[in-house]
């Protein structure tokens, strides 16, 4: 991930279709061969209006790359997560291939209404492990979750806190709340012995659901419901 604050750092540029009727056929524009695995584009109003930037590559600081607001936003290549706050901290948000029109298309947490950063996921294959513990550094009860997303942790019997987390296959994203709502927590490959290190204030996770892409499953991305 890029630290620099300057918007040489971001991978960006101003696109060239603005309108709403100019998104739905992006790929004939901007999808050429030997382009990036990764593409998103930000729309400064809703319903993909008003000026646009393109992504290619991690941005610390949309302001200071040209970016005014996020209305709208079109995930060509992905996943992708975004962030609250600059430099990639504060909630976090993740995208994964589709449209997303407006702010509620992709939280309900409603806590904070602006984005200053994004870096794409690198999704980790297609096989998909993750355990979640009770207590930091892995102590106490647990609930081990393979190849499946769980909208409840309690119909599964598990009511517990979740303090620490061992992700050993694939890249998943987890809910304060079941149903898949409230903050979002990205979890990649690796370890996170307490619940700051995954971004939580608080150890509380309901639900975790797998983040996939068109390499692996050919139908796409996650959609929830209405």
């Amino acid at each position: 991930m890029h630290t620099g604050t300057s918007d040489s750092h971001c991978f960006i540029l101003p696109c060239s279709f603005t309108m709403a009727t100019d998104h739905h056929n992006p790929a004939s524009k901007q999808q050429q061969p030997g382009t990036s695995a990764f593409k998103l584009v930000i729309y400064e109003q809703e319903n993909f209006q008003g000026r646009c930037h393109e992504l290619t590559g991690p941005c610390n600081n949309l302001q200071e790359a040209g970016v005014e607001k996020v209305g709208s936003i079109l995930v060509l290549c992905g996943p992708w997560v975004g962030y609250e706050q600059a430099s990639c901290k504060g909630e976090q948000f993740v995208f994964e291939k589709g449209e997303y029109p407006r702010w509620d298309s992709w939280t309900n947490s409603r806590r904070s209404e602006t984005l200053f950063a994004f870096r794409p996921i690198k999704v980790d294959g297609q096989e998909h492990k993750i355990v979640l513990f009770e207590n930091p550094s892995f102590a106490g009860k647990k609930i081990e979750i393979i190849d499946d997303d769980v909208p409840s942790f309690h119909g599964h019997g598990y009511q517990e806190k979740v303090s620490s987390v061992r992700v050993q296959s694939g890249t998943w994203v987890g809910y304060q709340y079941p149903g898949y709502r409230g903050f979002q927590y990205l979890f990649e490959k690796g370890e996170y012995k307490e619940c700051a290190e995954f971004g939580a204030q608080l150890p509380q996770i309901q639900s975790v659901r797998r983040i996939r892409d068109m390499q692996w499953h050919l139908r796409g991305a996650f959609n929830p419901a209405p």
